[in-house]
């Protein structure tokens, strides 16, 4: 008997399995999150074993390689990775594609998946969605077969971000490049980073060294602190944009700086430097805005900070400086909002910001008042959307909720997805809305499990608030998708809430 070559035998039981494909649910009905907004189902499967290559082009062959080890590890197969343009899963470029640099088309058919986008950004989002779909297939008994059909995706805001507080307490290189890692699955792409307050000074600045060697010292509680070198710094920066995620750093000002005045006694009115604060209250610290040398401290930290920052934003504070009168408020913000472009940056204040001149651009982020929201936008500002209230990820889920605070009032998981940034402020509409950003302050969390509970599920709802169309989210609909992710989260090791409003699988 003629004994038939192994590869041979391989191919031919592909196609076997390629043309036995069961029936299982359509792509529509798959828990992807954020719910893409054009879905299309077909009406078969394809066999994940099929795929043995992988096209893209030249350029994005570092993405090439980063899709190519996580298939594997999802899938358990091996994917040779080539030019050419007639793989079994392809990516490349096509100016047709509708929409941002972010949008993408995602085909499935029996033989192939073709991935479309007009960036590679646009690619690496498909690829988020196309990694998800397989995940959540892992969890069925037909894992080895995904769903067909279409998904054309675009984001309905530019800017889909989160906050962390790394100044109330410290967080670690390695607890920040977790949270990166468990944001952008999620098509999250802007960390904003909070980087000095009252209670510590997190950045290290070359031409002012006592601010971390004094200012990052301590923190709420009177912990050891800590603070990022400029190298750890760039780290950060160049781990994130591995995964089209930019770094926002924010430096609080004139209020929120007692740590820097702490530090050097010359930016404080008297001359003489403040005690540490490792306490929670606000509003109590000033720059001294009529010395000159508060100038020279900002544009040197401005200075620094641009030049380890490629994203376009610096985020200057702003918030709650109660004891800054109002005409040296508006001073002191004016004379930043004057340095901050010097370095090419576009600045970013809390809503506060509406008091001075606007320049343009700007972007002014709403948290607490609606008129001066609406104010930086007559102003010609952009708004981020950051509802205390809604969005305010330090706020406790409930009564029962052990971290946290409830100032803003307790935000349950329905309550944090059921608003519409659109319809949030009266003359405020999509136009004027740079996008959404979830913040997590640390007044009561010191440690990635304590900043995943309060993060997680919520954050998850905030990035297909900022991702989806309206008219597509729904509450009940996102509950379901959202009962199956918690096996994700599991499978990761995240400390995340349980809410009893959900079915968790």
């Amino acid at each position: 008997m003629m004994k038939l070559p192994k590869l041979f035998l391989f191919a031919v039981a592909l196609e076997l399995a390629s043309c036995q494909s069961p029936t299982i649910a359509p792509l529509a009905d798959h828990a992807l999150l954020p719910y893409p907004n054009t879905v299309r189902s077909g009406e078969s499967a394809l066999n994940i074993n099929t795929i043995q290559n992988l096209s893209i082009d030249a350029d994005f062959s570092d993405l090439g390689q980063q899709i190519a080890q996580e298939w594997e590890m999802h899938t358990t197969n091996a994917l040779e990775v080539t030019e050419a343009g007639n793989a079994q899963l392809r990516f490349s470029l096509d100016d047709q594609v509708d929409g941002s640099e972010e949008a993408y088309s995602l085909e499935i058919d029996k033989k192939k998946i073709v991935i479309k986008a007009k960036a590679e950004v646009g690619l690496f989002r498909a690829w988020q969605t196309l990694k998800q779909l397989i995940t959540l297939r892992q969890l069925t008994p037909e894992k080895d077969y995904l769903p067909t059909g279409v998904i054309q995706d675009n984001p309905v805001y530019a800017y889909r971000g989160t906050m962390l507080d790394v100044s109330r307490h410290f967080f670690s290189v390695d607890e920040v490049k977790r949270y990166i890692d468990l944001i952008a699955p999620y098509k999250i792409n802007y960390l904003h980073l909070h980087l000095s307050d009252d209670q510590g000074w997190r950045i290290e600045i070359k031409s002012w060294p006592e601010l971390t060697r004094v200012g990052g010292s301590t923190e709420v509680g009177g912990g050891e602190g800590g603070f990022y070198t400029q190298e750890q710094y760039k780290e950060l920066v160049d781990y994130a944009q591995k995964q089209f995620i930019t770094l926002v750093p924010e430096i609080d000002m004139p209020g929120h700086t007692n740590a820097a005045l702490a530090s050097y006694a010359e930016l404080n009115c008297n001359g003489k430097a403040t005690d540490l604060y490792t306490g929670t209250e606000v509003g109590f610290s000033t720059l001294c805005v009529e010395k000159e040398v508060t100038y020279q401290f900002v544009e040197d930290v401005i200075r620094e900070l641009s030049a380890m920052t490629p994203g376009p934003y610096i985020h200057i504070g702003g918030d709650e400086s109660h004891v800054t009168p109002k005409k040296d408020f508006i001073t002191f913000i004016n004379r930043v909002y004057d340095i901050v472009p010097k370095y090419n940056k576009i600045p970013i204040g809390w809503d506060e910001v509406q008091l001075a001149d606007m320049p343009q651009p700007s972007v002014a982020q709403y948290w607490a008042n609606a008129e001066n929201a609406l104010a930086a936008k007559q102003k010609g500002a952009k708004i981020l959307i950051s509802p205390a209230a809604y969005a305010y990820l330090d706020m406790k889920y409930d009564s029962l909720t052990v971290s946290g605070l409830k100032w803003a009032g307790y935000v349950p998981l329905e309550k944090g997805y059921s608003w519409n940034p659109d319809a949030l402020v009266d003359g405020i509409e999509n136009a004027d809305i740079l996008g959404v950003e979830a913040p997590l302050w640390s007044e009561t969390i010191s440690n990635s499990p304590e900043m995943e509970y309060l993060a997680f599920p919520r954050l998850l709802g905030y990035a297909e608030i900022g991702w989806t169309m309206p008219s597509i989210r729904q509450w009940e609909a996102y509950k379901k998708r959202l009962a199956v992710h918690g096996k994700l989260l599991d499978q990761k090791g995240v400390n995340y809430y349980k809410s009893p409003a959900i079915a968790w699988e």
